[in-house]
Parts: structure tokens; C-alpha cells; sequence
């Protein structure tokens, strides 16, 4: 299968791990890592491992492209990025080892809207000759657009008739579900702030969900953290509980279940198996630095570790029996 992801605003993932983090102190590293990242090339790391022929595009800084580089060969993954002035943005985490994580996310490069209709003629035109089997949309808008602007590329890409996945959030998660996106994955908070309140309990999770799924998406992905993995679509309300694990870095734990759940729906696997595969694989990525590794010596204990069943009626409100 061949996967396309973009990334509108993509970055350099600063990692660095302390034993605790001091305020207004001298803090020593325990290590540092920089990796090319942002939603859509995760999740396209995580799609070539899992067999996938991935095309990356999105907007790249000329300056500073040279890791980008390394690692879409480093993957195996097809360079379509569109260079603009200037250097990508650099996101620095904090990883502590009680599990805490603080991220410090820089705003990225601007873009105007002539540069969006640029990126998205460019993305078209790839299309007009080559279609893939899904689209995926992964990250936040740069400075410069309103969030309309995800909406309109939504817009023009779904002409096309191929399935495309937004994993965003706030304003351009609205605007990308009302274009009409085919699946999305929010957190808990994320939910709660398209739904337009809070979310008290499992129960206000599960209505919120099957809300986003009734404004036709045909693929809702939940993600809770530990709570686990909420999956609504025509199969039924799915739920899913990771495995206990020890948790290091949490970043790339929601890229890997979006990249892993994608791979599940393309290659047609049932959702029991599917949604296993996707928590499993996300609950290993939260074990160290970068995206899931399916190649863990304990990832079958992981697989059978994970908890996984379709919800009643009751809870479904019989929307999908």
C-alpha cells in the first residue's frame, strides 16, 4: 500500500532526558537526542515499518533540511517536501524520569496563503498521475494561515476520492471536520474541546465520540493515555487498554497508534486484531524516545498484554449494532 503524509509545519524534536527537572537551576542531561519529526513523519516511520510504501511532503526550511534528509532515506521514505526560506523549527522535550514531560514548541515558520495553494497544487499535481491508497494530514497549521486553511485543503484533496486521515487539533481540527476528513484522532482534551465541553468520565467520552462519528467520520480515534483507545467507526465502538508499561517519553506514543490504526483499516484486519496492534505498538512508544518498534523483543507479550473489546449497545446507544 503507498501512504502520503504532509506535514504543514514540521520540526527538529530536541530530546532531553533528566532525572528531574529544577526550575531557575543548572540541570545536567542524562542524554539528548535531534530527530526529524512532526506528526507526518512519524507517522510515516512507522508506516514504512509496518510495509508501506510512504511518500512525506509538507514545508521545509532551506537552511536546516540536511536531517530531514538523512532520515527520509534512513527510512526508505520518497522526499516530496517543497523547500521555503528560512530554517525548520526546533521543539524541545523534556523528559523526566517519573514520566513527566515538558515540551517547549516553537511557532515555525510563516506561510501565506499563496505558499498554502502552492503546497496544495504541488500535493494535486502528484495526485493527478499517481494516487495512493490513503492521504494523511499530521500537525499543527504554520504561522501566517487561519485555520481554514486546513479546511480548504481537506476540501481539494478529498476531490480526489482517496481516504484522508487529520491528526490536529483545535480550530483547524474543526475546519478539517467539516471538509469532511474520513478519520481524526483527538485526545481526551482535544474531544472535549470540539465537543464544546468538558469530559467528566468514560461514558461523556464514548457520546462525545460517537458525535464526531455521526458528523461523518468514518474513522474516530480517541486517544486517553493510559485510559486507553476509544475507535468508532462502521465495525462499532471499540475499546482498547494498553499495557502497564514503563513510561519514558510519551511523544510519539499518539503519531504511532494514528500510523498503526491507518495501517490496520488499509490492510483490512479485524478490529479486534487491529486495534491490538495499534494501542500495543503505541504503549511501546512511550518506553523510550521515537515512534513504536514492533521489533521488541516483548512486543508479542505487549500484544497479549492488551485489552481490547467491542462495547454494548447501551453505550453505542445502538448507533452502530
Amino acid at each position: 500500500m503507498r501512504v502520503m503524509t504532509i506535514s504543514p509545519n514540521p520540526a527538529l524534536d530536541l530530546s532531553i532526558s533528566l532525572d528531574s527537572l529544577r526550575l531557575a537551576e543548572l540541570n545536567r542531561a542524562q542524554s539528548i537526542e535531534l530527530q526529524a519529526a512532526g506528526k507526518g513523519v512519524n507517522t510515516a516511520r512507522v508506516l514504512v515499518s509496518l510495509g508501506h510504501q510512504v511518500t512525506v511532503t509538507g514545508f521545509l526550511g532551506a537552511d536546516n533540511d540536511a536531517a530531514f534528509v538523512r532520515a527520509f532515506s534512513d527510512m526508505g521514505a520518497e522526499d516530496y517536501f517543497l523547500r521555503i526560506p528560512g530554517a525548520t523549527r526546533i521543539n524541545t522535550k523534556l523528559s523526566e524520569a517519573n514520566g513527566n514531560v515538558t515540551d517547549i514548541n516553537a511557532p515555525g515558520l510563516e506561510v501565506d496563503e499563496h505558499s498554502w495553494r502552492r503546497l496544495i497544487e504541488h500535493i494535486e499535481a502528484r495526485l493527478a498521475y499517481e494516487r495512493p491508497d490513503a492521504l494523511m494530514i499530521g500537525g499543527s497549521l504554520p504561522p501566517g494561515l487561519p485555520p481554514s486553511a486546513m479546511g480548504s485543503m481537506v476540501k481539494r484533496l478529498r476531490a480526489y476520492g482517496v481516504p484522508l486521515w487529520v491528526d490536529t487539533s483545535g480550530a483547524a481540527l474543526n475546519a478539517a471536520v467539516s471538509a469532511g476528513a474520513n478519520a481524526v484522532k483527538p485526545n481526551r482534551e482535544e474531544l472535549a474541546e470540539w465537543a464544546g465541553q468538558p469530559i467528566a468520565d468514560e461514558d461523556a467520552l464514548h457520546q462525545a465520540a460517537l458525535s464526531l462519528y455521526g458528523q461523518g467520520i468514518e474513522e474516530t480515534v480517541v486517544s486517553d493515555g493510559a485510559r486507553g483507545v476509544t475507535w468508532v467507526s462502521a465495525r462499532g465502538v471499540w475499546q482498547a487498554l494498553p499495557p502497564k508499561v514503563a513510561v519514558a517519553n510519551t511523544v510519539c506514543a499518539g503519531d504511532t497508534l494514528f500510523a498503526a490504526m491507518l495501517h490496520a483499516v488499509l490492510s483490512g484486519m479485524n478490529p479486534d486484531e487491529g486495534l491490538r496492534l495499534a494501542t500495543a505498538l503505541s504503549a511501546e512508544a512511550v518506553r523510550h524516545v521515537g515512534v513504536g518498534d514492533m521489533t521488541a523483543s516483548d512486543f508479542s507479550d505487549l500484544l497479549d498484554d492488551t485489552r481490547v473489546r467491542r462495547l454494548n449497545d447501551v453505550v453505542a446507544g445502538g448507533a452502530l449494532a
